[in-house]
């Protein structure tokens, strides 16, 4: 028989509906779907970041450096790449009459932008604004309510609103900000005395390239000539590092995810194929009486169940792609996403590829026990359940490794990849043997005196019963449950530890020192009670660290330790007589009062022990464009969970007290901060910056939830995977189980006898994986929350324990409306068609 009269004969068979084969079109369905969907609306974000990366950072290569503007010798050097324009960044107070807001105030130079365009909302496109005119967001503009030609302060000195903006190019590349930003012409922060020396502001010199250049090449040789300057470089190739960062990591766990939704699917499609088969039993049956041979059988049934895949990865394939755009439409204020749906190449190809390979993978087993199964044992389908071929080891191993190399040629982080492919075999195989183990304990158990109890036990052993199918298909939806409650509550978990027990109302940035005994009496005449902490507020970077005869150059370095996040670029710095509040010394001794010795630095704990650092070794920072050193005489455990001033070095004030510098301050008040607080600060204290806590918090709540939420839809595609498997794996069963119904109310049993039969069966193969479930979906969740996403593993464990209970209460509604059809079912009838 060849292909095209096996095409015929199963064409004939195939129900246009598909009855029988629907758990492996809502399997592959739901597998394909979600990865269609995570592939292209990643694939659209890396497109627009690839594609517009010159825009989003204003050019083809940025220098940032606080503090300071670029010496004439970096200029000159900077020109000679090609078109340069010169800008601040910091962060302001505006005043709008009473109203008062935090803004990020950006000065931009006549060049601005370089690349892309600034459009107002009145559709001009415009540069840079007039001295004392501004560029307002729509946010400040309805924070301060302000529309074009009204007229505001920013720290002391008033700005007409020239227009709203519309589309600033940029935005994405400024990264996080405390408030909504106004844009300036350069030249206005320092009139209004928000960028005198000491300042904590931000300059962001970006260039144009005057014809093609080698970005890495060019930044290591600005690196080079410039070695303590205290650059920090990005190109147009990672014009935003955070958004970048958060797109490949959150990308790679809904890709794991994804699969994860597809190895639990092709659990079911194995089920389902199982099932489907069973029933065809007699059809099989009479096709090798009539002369098929096992080859043409296995053709017959492999053409259906491959029609079967294709419609279900197609449908899932095509849901997925019309659900990018209204992922899109959620994610467009914080990530580039095009419009409109995006065919990217993995998922139109890579998608469908997974599923049709899981579908063989998992479908080859029960087929190829039908292809060789002899006629007659075919005909005694109660008494003669399907036996092993040796046969699906080819076509499996053949699948499992296609499966392993796709995963390899598309994910950015192949180990992680492959510990998760591990990890999958490693759970079914624990499962199979679960459920091996299952059935010898309930054959060599105790029978029980309950009559029901032990059927129900007898089922777990008995041939032909599904014990190993529903193991495995319990074990991984219970485990889903556990995973996704241990993932949710640990995020929740992170959320409540961002909000300190006692956080102060305000922090103030840019306190001049001078001024720091009128700051203290105004807070005290506006507040009373309010306790205020003012410390030296610097920025630097790490330039070199270790013995002073053998220091580790931080440049130098291919690749930063692990957990060595201060090396990275510039970081807070101050001086104190004291250990400061939330601090404790594990090693060393602090400098005393008035130190007139060598210049000292105290190191967070951690940091020393990540860099190996020993009392007596040294760290040399870049202070504006200076080198300094200073010998390390302590180390302090810092309480991080505090919100506060928490500075990972602390100098004697003898290092550091000369360099051009202001006080940061914090404000806690008796009974909260009064309205009249903020309005003073701004009004006496025009160049500084007051920010208020709560909305800061509130900021890092949001965005820890919307984190949480994106998890939460993720999983839940693996949850409802696990749902189906089960429904399957239950409907499986079906059959055989309507034979036993039948026998038991021919023998005198009860519609609730059977009843509670079908739910002792089921409580105790649930109440047995439900430990199985805990270790495995709380080890992977664990993995998820510490390794993938850095946070704390904070569970609230009570909760988890009560979502793992509701799902052996799913597992078991699920199982009684499954047996419902077979309780109506009329012996007599049932007994003319088995």
């Amino acid at each position: 028989m060849g292909w095209s009269t096996a095409w015929r004969i199963a064409k004939r068979d195939l129900n246009a509906r598909f009855r029988g084969l629907r758990l492996l079109l809502v399997c592959l369905f739901l597998g394909v779907g979600a990865l269609s969907a995570i592939y292209s609306l990643t694939g659209a974000i890396e497109g627009e970041l690839e594609t517009r990366g010159r825009e989003i950072l204003g050019g083809d290569l940025q220098a940032e450096v606080w503090q300071r503007g670029p010496t004439e010798e970096e200029l000159a050097a900077f020109e000679a790449l090609g078109e340069v324009s010169i800008g601040l960044r910091m962060q302001a107070s505006a005043r709008n009459g009473d109203l008062v807001s935090p803004i990020e105030l950006k000065s931009v130079d006549e060049a601005y932008p370089l690349v892309g365009v600034l459009t107002l909302e009145d559709g001009r496109d415009v540069g840079a604004p007039a001295m004392d005119e501004a560029w307002v967001s729509r946010g400040a503009a309805d924070r301060l309510d302000l529309a074009p030609g009204d007229t505001f302060s920013i720290g002391g000195r008033e700005a007409r609103v020239g227009g709203i903006i519309a589309n600033e190019p940029d935005r994405l590349s400024e990264g996080f900000s405390l408030g909504p930003p106004v844009l300036v012409r350069t030249g206005f922060p320092e009139a209004a005395g928000l960028a005198a020396p000491g300042s904590f502001y931000q300059s962001k010199t970006r260039i144009a390239f005057d014809g093609p250049r080698e970005l890495d090449a060019t930044v290591e040789d600005l690196e080079t000539r410039f070695p303590t300057a205290g650059f920090d470089f990005d190109t147009s190739e990672r014009a935003s590092p955070g958004a970048e960062r958060f797109v490949s990591r959150m990308g790679q766990f809904l890709v794991l995810v994804g699969l994860a939704a597809l190895v639990i699917a092709g659990i079911g499609i194995g089920g389902g194929v199982a099932s489907y088969l069973e029933a065809r039993r007699q059809s099989i049956a009479t096709l090798k009486v009539l002369g098929a041979t096992s080859r043409d059988i296995a053709r017959i049934y492999l053409l259906q169940i491959v029609a079967a895949a294709l419609v279900g990865s197609l449908a899932g394939l095509v849901a997925g792609l019309a659900l990018t755009p209204l992922l899109g439409a959620a994610l467009e204020d914080l990530l580039p996403v095009a419009a409109g749906v995006t065919l990217d190449p993995r998922a139109l190809l890579v998608a469908p590829a997974f599923g049709l390979l899981v579908a063989l993978v998992f479908a080859a087993p029960p087929l190829a026990k039908a292809r060789s199964f002899p006629a007659m044992a075919l005909m005694r389908a109660r008494a003669a359940p399907l036996a092993r071929d040796r046969a699906a080891w080819l076509p499996v191993t053949l699948g499992l490794a296609a499966i392993v190399v796709l995963v390899l040629l598309t994910s950015q982080q192949r180990m992680l990849s492959m510990f998760f492919l591990g990890g999958a075999a490693a759970m079914l195989a624990a499962l199979a043997l679960l459920g091996w183990a299952i059935r010898r304990l309930a054959a060599r158990a105790p029978r029980p005196g309950a009559p029901l109890l032990r059927i129900a036990l007898a089922n777990l052993h008995r041939p032909g019963a599904q014990t190993g199918a529903l193991v495995t298909a319990l074990g991984f939806g219970l485990s889903a449950f556990v995973l996704l409650a241990a993932i949710q509550t640990s995020i929740a978990g992170n959320i409540a530890l961002s909000v300190p027990a006692r956080a102060p109302d305000y922090f103030v940035l840019d306190v001049p020192r001078d001024d720091e005994p009128a700051f203290r009496k105004l807070i005290e005449e506006t507040a009373p009670g309010s306790d205020v902490r003012t410390v030296p507020a610097l920025r630097g970077r790490i330039l070199a660290y270790g013995p002073e005869d053998a220091q580790v150059v931080v440049d130098e370095l291919e690749e930063l330790p692990e957990g060595a996040w201060p090396l990275r670029g510039e970081r807070g710095l101050t001086y104190a007589d004291e250990v400061p509040e939330g601090n404790s010394l594990v090693e060393g001794e602090w400098w005393g009062p008035n130190w007139a010795g060598e210049p000292l630095v105290s190191v967070d704990a951690e940091l020393g022990e990540v860099l190996d650092l020993d009392i007596g070794d040294t760290i040399t920072i870049g202070v504006l464009g200076v080198e300094r050193t200073a010998r390390i005489a302590s180390f302090r455990r810092i309480d991080w969970e505090a919100l506060g001033f928490n500075y990972v070095l602390v100098f004697s004030p003898n290092a550091l007290e000369d360099a051009p510098h202001n006080l940061a301050a914090t404000i806690e008040t008796p009974g909260g901060p009064p309205p009249e607080l903020l309005q003073a600060l701004v009004r006496e204290f025009p160049s500084s910056s007051p920010i208020e806590v709560g909305g800061l918090l509130r900021q890092a709540r949001d965005l820890l939830s919307q984190v949480g939420a994106a998890i939460l839809a993720a999983a839940s595609v693996a949850v409802l995977a696990g749902l189906a498997v089960l429904t399957g794996a239950i409907a499986a069963a079906r059959a055989s189980r309507l034979y036993d119904n039948v026998i038991l109310r021919v023998l005198g049993a009860s519609r609730r006898q059977l009843l509670v039969l079908q739910l002792l069966e089921y409580g105790l193969l649930a109440l047995v994986l439900s430990g199985v479930a805990l270790a495995i979906g709380s080890g992977l969740a664990w993995l998820v929350v510490v390794e993938l996403f850095e946070f704390d593993w904070l569970p609230d464990w009570p909760t988890v324990l009560a979502v793992l209970g509701g799902g052996v209460a799913t597992v078991l509604v699920v199982a009684l409306g499954g047996s419902l059809p077979l309780l109506r079912a009329k012996p007599a009838r049932a007994l003319r068609t088995l």
